[in-house]
């Protein structure tokens, strides 16, 4: 990334943050505290909990759209063998392990789940988990998890980013991995913005999550690739 761009974009997004437009994604910060509130590893009922951790006043966007249901696929997953599904979380989550790998044997696990759920009912029209989307929604797991280390992950968006900022060896396909270490270096710039910040903090509400999180080195991508 070319640092003179980096700042400016840094500048510009510090001013929009005093627009009401800027208030068009805190969804996601009430999200991620539903998801802090309501996660409970020691839950007897795992398809109950993560029904309580995905959810929104607003907008259920995030896991629901057309053609688009990871959520209620994983819930009837839960139903079914919830103790399975809740060590495919479990081994998600695990940060002793590389973050790409457990990215891949999430999806391998929901292919699993998959093929077992349709020999329990051939009748239903299911062929999908969702969760084969190019790590998004698994994205949205681990920044609800760990806000501090994890951000939304979309390789359009990654792509768009690196070309708005002036780095070199765009990638041509997804780059999960590499969007870790991006978000995490915009995060330690951002840091250091004292006016970002406040203006950042005076725009969330009582039902948005208030601790330091990523998803505003999220929501900077997202200003840098579609207001600018």
């Amino acid at each position: 990334m070319q640092l003179n761009k980096l700042r400016e974009h840094l500048a510009a997004y510090t001013k929009w943050l005093g627009k009401r437009d800027a208030e068009k994604r805190l969804y996601y910060w009430e999200s991620q505290k539903h998801w802090q509130n309501n996660w409970n590893d020691e839950a007897s009922d795992f398809g109950a909990m993560l029904d309580a951790c995905l959810q929104n006043s607003t907008t259920k966007r995030l896991w629901k759209r057309e053609a688009y249901e990871p959520k209620r696929m994983m819930l009837a997953f839960a139903q079914e063998d919830g103790h399975f599904v809740y060590s495919m979380f479990h081994d998600l989550f695990n940060e002793d392990k590389d973050t790409h790998s457990r990215a891949d044997r999430f999806v391998f696990y929901c292919d699993e789940m998959l093929q077992q759920y349709r020999r329990q009912y051939p009748g239903k029209i299911d062929n999908s988990h969702y969760h084969d989307d190019g790590y998004e929604m698994i994205s949205l797991y681990l920044s609800f998890h760990y806000p501090e280390r994890y951000a939304p992950y979309k390789a359009e968006r990654l792509q768009q980013l690196l070309r708005q900022l002036g780095a070199p060896n765009i990638p041509l396909a997804g780059d999960f991995p590499r969007h870790i270490k991006v978000m995490r270096t915009l995060q330690t710039f951002i840091n250091k913005e004292e006016e970002l910040l406040e203006r950042h903090q005076e725009r969330l509400r009582p039902e948005h999550y208030q601790e330091n999180s990523m998803l505003l080195a999220f929501d900077f991508a997202c200003f840098v690739t579609e207001e600018t």
